[in-house]
């Protein structure tokens, strides 16, 4: 009996052990998970997706930090509407999580995207309804009571005057300002824009990339956005993240790409070739390379004069020189193609 007593408490105890750590193991998850939230507003997890038998989305791991601009870059078909499709659950992934606003996103989530605003591709609309109506539709869905906020955002993306006009009658630009002013008018935590410039003229874009940055610095909007206008992204984006055939290839942020970029002076000349013959020429070594058929880049920065010196001795015409820094495009190309500008 005293055998089987001991044993019994020897059990309980061991019991106890167990759960005590498996109370801790717990906490230091939910701890975890809490920090994720704090400081990542999206996480992916070696997230893949595939689409007949094809994986457009393989192995991506991104984090998007709370309250900054993430631009989305890659060439057509590198998977990044795919990608925000799946952050908004409008696709499934086959493997891997997605973690929204410190939720992990299972199949019938749905309650986090009251949290979001989003345009994918292009917005859609009741052709025979008034912009004020198509957005009250949507405010009434989402459970957003508030006439006073269409006004609001309809004169932020400059359709002011136009709320009773048909969207049918809308012209490609205009649809697209009123679909970022569907996706800002509940003032979500968090903006998915995929490609929102679309249709666009400059002074269109030029007010939209303003907006955005309003978004950002005044109401501590996370804006993940993705746009073929390289530039744009340049202006915007805290952090790039850079996407090609379906794998991450790059994320680092704009002050890293700043930080690291090569200054370079680019001469603008009558007659290439013979440029880059003197150049090869009259230096040893000297690192340029051929950017068009009348410029060239060269990768020295103490050197202009004698080089402004040897082409014009040699009959060549400099028509403009200038000190200029790698850009995002200078980046993008050399992370996609391998620095290969005319592919």
């Amino acid at each position: 009996m005293v055998n089987l007593f001991r044993y019994n408490n020897i059990q309980k105890e061991q019991n106890q052990k167990e759960q005590n750590q498996k109370e801790q193991n717990q906490k230091e998850q939910n701890q975890k998970e809490g920090d994720i939230s704090m400081s990542d507003i999206i996480v992916l997890e070696d997230v893949t997706k595939t689409y007949k038998g094809i994986e457009v989305v393989k192995n991506v791991t991104m984090r998007v930090k709370q309250g900054e601009i993430y631009g989305f870059l890659g060439p057509n078909g590198a998977g990044k509407t795919t990608i925000m499709k799946m952050i908004l659950n409008l696709a499934k992934p086959d493997m891997g999580n997605i973690r929204v606003c410190g939720e992990v996103i299972q199949k019938d989530s749905y309650e986090y995207l009251r949290n979001i605003g989003s345009i994918i591709e292009y917005p859609i609309f009741y052709e025979k309804l008034t912009a004020w109506k198509n957005l009250k539709l949507h405010c009434n869905y989402m459970g957003f009571y508030n006439k006073k906020r269409i006004r609001e955002v309809l004169d932020l993306v400059d359709l002011k005057g136009v709320d009773n006009k048909l969207v049918g009658e809308f012209s490609l630009g205009m649809k697209q300002r009123l679909g970022i002013a569907r996706a800002m008018i509940t003032n979500p935590k968090l903006l998915i824009l995929d490609e929102p410039i679309n249709g666009l003229d400059p002074i269109g874009i030029k007010q939209i990339r303003q907006l955005l940055i309003k978004l950002k610095a005044s109401y501590g909007t996370t804006i993940l956005i993705s746009s073929h206008i390289i530039a744009e992204i340049e202006q915007l984006a805290d952090t790039i993240g850079v996407i090609d055939k379906g794998v991450l290839t790059k994320e680092v942020s704009m002050s890293e790409i700043h930080h690291d970029s090569l200054q370079y002076l680019e001469i603008e000349v009558n007659d290439i070739h013979r440029a880059a013959t003197v150049l090869d020429n009259a230096f040893d070594h000297l690192n340029f390379k051929i950017v068009s058929e009348n410029r060239l880049r060269i990768y020295d920065n103490n050197r202009q004069a004698e080089i402004s010196k040897e082409l014009v001795m040699a009959g060549v015409g400099i028509l403009n020189m200038v000190y200029k820094n790698d850009t995002l495009e200078d980046y993008f190309i050399h992370t996609i193609m391998g620095g290969n500008e005319n592919d």
